[in-house]
């Protein structure tokens, strides 16, 4: 998502049962029965690479969202919850309140914001141009991300 004063970069997962892990874990458990990789080094490797895309916005914030069903919970460090930081776990069902209060921390910390509605429309086309949308390239990328887990 686009903002005049941030990025946020959001991964959505789909789990059921308990969610352990920290942010500096490799691994997170899941109800103790599987380990997926710590989803919050997963989205860092989404924002470097949007990062790369983007070279002519190095000034903008870049917000990490890491957003689970409601039919999980949550055993992780209770700041990652905390509008403060700039990596969040959260429910998809907080998802919009945690952008919108996110949103209004920001612009009271700043004077003015960081991107222009030109910017912003040129980011768009930026991301919407490198975004894998052919079904057998982003199951490749996918099975590709898994082995480099």
């Amino acid at each position: 998502m686009i903002s005049s004063y941030e990025l946020f970069v959001i991964e959505t997962k789909n789990y059921n049962g308990e969610i352990k892990g920290g942010r500096s874990d490799k691994y997170w458990s899941v109800s103790n029965r599987f380990k997926m990789y710590n989803p919050l080094m997963q989205n860092y490797g989404h924002m470097k690479a949007l990062e790369s895309h983007l070279d002519g916005f190095k000034t903008a914030r870049y917000i990490s969202m890491i957003s689970f069903t409601m039919r999980c919970r949550f055993s992780i460090d209770p700041e990652l919850r905390k509008i403060h930081s700039d990596e969040f776990i959260v429910y998809d069902v907080e998802l919009s309140e945690f952008i919108n209060r996110k949103m209004q921390r920001i612009k009271a910390e700043l004077s003015t914001p960081v991107l222009t509605p030109e910017d912003i429309q040129l980011v768009f086309e930026k991301v919407n141009g490198i975004n894998i949308t052919d079904v057998k390239v982003r199951a490749e990328h996918v099975e590709k991300a898994k082995k480099n887990s």
